[in-house]
């Protein structure tokens, strides 16, 4: 009888702590300058692997077009060049379409683990061209933590860890189209010399991973999507004023919309901005250092890997 191997993962959540948008690139894809930074809001993902001569992949959970859960199974697979039955349950607790990264997350939580459960070895330089593949955020979600990304988003660089900061997300029921927020902002791009964007971001990175703590806390990134999503959707610049009378620092908008964070200088600000924003869907949070996220999956993956090796390295690969 053939052995089924399972595991059930969190797939974390991330924000951009700052995010410039520079011009358009021959590709069609925009020159990027972000802060990407895990988040403790996850989502719950199962995975069930059987090895098969088919290749059969399927999803409990919600019903999510174009799923990249498939898309990135199906695409592990092949780079294995193994077929297989594959079921996924997932629960879903990231806001979709928020800005948040759920989607991306739920697709490298799948790159990362399959080959664990198939006994193959697919190494880094793989890993991060299937993510890159996927979408422009994936490849972050294989890394954790704090990171700064270049390009398209997939060229990342790690920052130094910060301390577990607390913090909510906004998620109003508002639904923000990243292409259309792209289009409004192509046409200001030229309104702000690329130059002083790149000075600003520099000077917010420098400042935000200081060895000093106080000083990574009051570096207050910007996001240049506010200024063309806020003027289409005024109830989203209220929250983030409203985040910041409460006394969060930063207060931003994540990636492209809707979803707006705040960070507190301590835990206890937190549940007064829960009680403030009770009609919205509030999300208690917390920095998720890179050295946690890889303790979670090396916990979750723990019977079926390889002990600290990164990515996780299947114990059944021979």
């Amino acid at each position: 009888m053939t052995r089924v191997r399972r595991a059930r993962l969190l797939a974390f959540a991330k924000i951009n702590l700052d995010l410039r948008v520079l011009c358009r690139r021959p590709d069609n894809y925009h020159e990027l300058r972000t802060v990407f930074q895990t988040i403790s809001l996850a989502d719950s993902l199962g995975i069930a692997f059987t090895p098969s001569r088919k290749t059969d992949i399927q999803v409990t959970g919600p019903q999510i077009p174009d799923n990249l859960i498939v898309r990135a199974a199906q695409s592990c697979l092949d780079a294995m060049r193994l077929t297989g039955r594959i079921e996924f349950n997932l629960v879903k607790r990231i806001p979709m379409g928020a800005g948040l990264g759920g989607g991306s997350s739920d697709a490298a939580a799948v790159l990362m683990t399959l080959p664990v459960l198939a006994g193959c070895v697919l190494d880094w330089p793989r890993l991060l061209k299937l993510g890159q593949d996927l979408g422009s955020d994936v490849p972050f979600f294989l890394l954790g933590g704090t990171a700064v990304a270049l390009g398209r988003g997939t060229e990342l660089y790690p920052l130094p860890d910060r301390r577990p900061q607390a913090g909510v997300v906004i998620a109003p029921d508002v639904h923000v189209s990243t292409t259309e927020a792209y289009r409004l902002l192509s046409a200001q791009l030229t309104s702000k010399p690329q130059q002083n964007k790149i000075v600003s971001f520099q000077s917010s990175v420098w400042g935000g991973s200081a060895g000093d703590q106080n000083t990574a806390e009051t570096a207050s990134g910007e996001n240049d999507f506010e200024s063309v999503v806020f003027e289409q959707y005024p109830a989203l610049k209220s929250i983030k004023l409203h985040l910041r009378k409460l006394g969060a620092n930063p207060a931003l908008m994540s990636g492209s919309g809707s979803a707006v964070f705040g960070l507190f200088p301590e835990r206890a600000y937190v549940q007064r901005a829960i009680q403030s924003f009770g009609k919205e869907r509030v999300f208690p949070i917390t920095l998720i250092s890179r050295a946690k996220f890889r303790a979670e999956w090396r916990k979750r993956l723990r019977s079926h890997t390889r002990e600290k090796s990164w990515p996780p390295q299947s114990r059944y690969a021979r």
